[in-house]
């Protein structure tokens, strides 16, 4: 059987290993990525099935300045992740950030402290009907 691939994407180590544990336990490959630019690097290499991704991610120093819409934004660019659902997982406001995360092609959005049978039900769902994210009008 050929294991469906998740990229887990999140500054926060805690949810990367608690999603990471809880989605390996119901047989999926885990990829995780604490920033966007490994998150790019993981899609071009892995090519995972589905992506789950946190919006709000520290300022850099040098480089890109990464949020999760501008991690987006990038994977539409890239072949290897044109038609990956993305699943957003946030502690920001959802009032402010559900309506624009779904504009920019989320399947799902998920507030923290996350349900994790919910998120689970929703990856599986995903994978199952093959669902792409809706493409911004």
């Amino acid at each position: 059987m050929n294991q469906k691939k998740i990229l887990v994407v999140d500054d926060d180590l805690v949810v990367l290993k608690s999603l990471s544990f809880k989605l390996k336990a119901k047989g999926y490959d885990v990829y995780t990525a604490t920033d966007g630019s490994q998150a790019v690097n993981t899609v071009r290499t892995q090519k995972p099935d589905l992506i789950i991704l946190d919006l709000t991610f520290p300022p850099q120093v040098a480089g890109v300045a990464w949020d999760g819409f501008v991690i987006m934004d990038w994977l539409k660019r890239i072949d290897e992740a044109k038609n990956v659902p993305v699943i957003v997982v946030t502690g920001g406001d959802p009032a402010k950030y559900e309506t624009r995360a779904k504009a920019a092609g989320a399947t799902a959005f998920f507030h923290k402290p996350i349900d994790n049978e919910e998120l689970l039900g929703i990856v599986q769902k995903t994978l199952e009907s093959g669902d792409a994210p809706s493409k911004p009008a």
